[in-house]
């Protein structure tokens, strides 16, 4: 979901204290009020129409970035490192006026790729490709890959091979109650597991079964020590949110000129108290805050970003749907908080998304009984919840269709990802 400079960061200006990054960190993290936009973020792997198993040439490639960059578009356009094509939403009013105008813009961008006789994938990671070569050599993606790569393979995976669903939605009222902001942050991290497991789409990777119904959870997990996880799990979200800032080592000091530093193991404290390698101003702690990757990212708003992209043209409206009920109507939000409540025992004192809640999502998906059940209970909640926010009757149904065919009986799309391993 784009928000254009809205993150309360003030741009520039002279060096920052850490008294100030933690002040203006506790400010703009979270902006309290009552729920009303949501926004989309869509990630999709680029294959050729004739036979996805078959790698896209480097050429073929920048030719569609170049012809998808022409077509007038109401998200923004941007792609990832290994050419996985991203559509962020500007944020909605409504569920329906976010999914009705990003249905338009991927029918545009399939209609101007199709000529070149490429398409869309949905995904989480690309099941035949593995690795993907890096098509955007940009300072930033040249230093992650190098930070990342400190901690095994999974980074460059990441970065080339995955896509997902992200689902933007306001942090929550300044108070009490199932809209609070408290509340909200604490169901994100329960529920997420559920969404992980119920929407698992990353059974194959490099044409074999990995033994995980997300591969892309389980990547992340292993991505690196600090950077993917939540805070921990007790405390004033505020404050815990705004210490896991400062004390995650920083990706990289950006420079003008040459490649950009990739110090190791320099928290935003560190160099905001020794001045080194550089003195650091709120450029640095905003540019800081978009390297970091926790499954739930406070950025004002709450963006969700645990879930698997999904099968089929219109699959990514299911969880999308789903989702925005279960934190958009009192009543269904109300529901799911009871129902994710027992799922705390199994997550433990560790932080997503390497706990035992999370492990068991990305692993077993709705196979493992506490997330069956939780499931039941959230889809049944926002199968309620979806005609009083306005869901059309078309939304309504691919959500019960999804429910009969995958959460009744304890599965996930991953369960039908046999026919293209090899």
């Amino acid at each position: 979901m784009t928000t254009p400079s809205s993150d309360g960061i003030p741009r520039g200006g002279p060096p920052l204290t850490e008294e100030e990054a933690e002040d203006l960190l506790r400010c703009i993290c979270f902006k309290t009020g009552p729920p009303r936009a949501v926004g989309v973020e869509l990630e999709w792997l680029v294959h050729e129409l004739r036979d996805p198993r078959l790698p896209v040439a480097p050429r073929r490639l920048a030719a569609a970035i170049d012809t998808v960059r022409a077509v007038p578009l109401v998200a923004a356009l941007t792609f990832e490192p290994g050419g996985q094509l991203e559509l962020s939403s500007l944020p909605a009013a409504s569920l329906m006026e976010c999914l009705d105008s990003l249905a338009a813009d991927l029918r545009a961008v399939r209609e101007a790729l199709a000529p070149l006789g490429l398409g869309l994938s949905g995904y989480g990671v690309d099941p035949w490709q593995t690795p993907r070569a890096r098509v955007l050599h940009e300072p930033r993606y040249d230093a992650m890959e190098t930070a990342l790569a400190r901690n095994g393979p999974a980074g460059r995976a990441m970065m080339c091979e995955s896509a997902s669903v992200q689902v933007c939605l306001d942090a929550g009222l300044d108070g009490p109650g199932p809209l609070g902001y408290r509340r909200r942050w604490r169901l994100a991290h329960l529920l997420g597991a559920v969404l992980v497991a119920a929407f698992a789409n990353s059974a194959v990777h490099g044409g074999r079964r990995t033994g995980w119904r997300s591969t892309r959870q389980a990547l992340w997990s292993d991505l690196d020590p600090t950077r993917t996880l939540a805070p921990p799990p007790d405390g004033e979200p505020r404050a815990e949110w705004a210490a896991h800032v400062l004390d995650t080592p920083v990706l990289c000091v950006r420079t003008p000129q040459g490649p950009w530093a990739v110090p190791e193991g320099l928290t935003f404290r560190e160099w905001l108290r020794t001045g080194r390698p550089r003195q650091a101003d709120a450029d640095d702690l905003r540019y800081h805050l978009t390297t970091l990757f926790p499954p739930v990212r406070p950025r004002g708003h709450l963006e969700l970003r645990m879930i698997d992209a999904q099968p089929g043209l219109d699959g990514w409206m299911v969880p999308v749907a789903v989702t925005t009920a279960l934190f958009e109507d009192p009543r269904a939000a109300e529901a799911a908080h009871r129902a994710v409540g027992p799922l705390e025992a199994l997550a433990g004192h560790g932080p997503a998304p390497r706990n035992p809640l999370w492990r068991a999502a990305a692993r077993d998906g709705l196979t493992d009984p506490r997330l069956h059940t939780a499931a039941l209970a959230v889809f049944e909640a926002a199968l309620e919840a979806l005609p009083r926010i306005g869901a059309s009757a078309e939304v309504v149904g691919a959500v019960a269709a999804f429910h009969e065919r995958h959460v009744l009986g304890g599965g996930c799309p991953a369960d039908e990802l046999r026919e293209v391993a090899s």
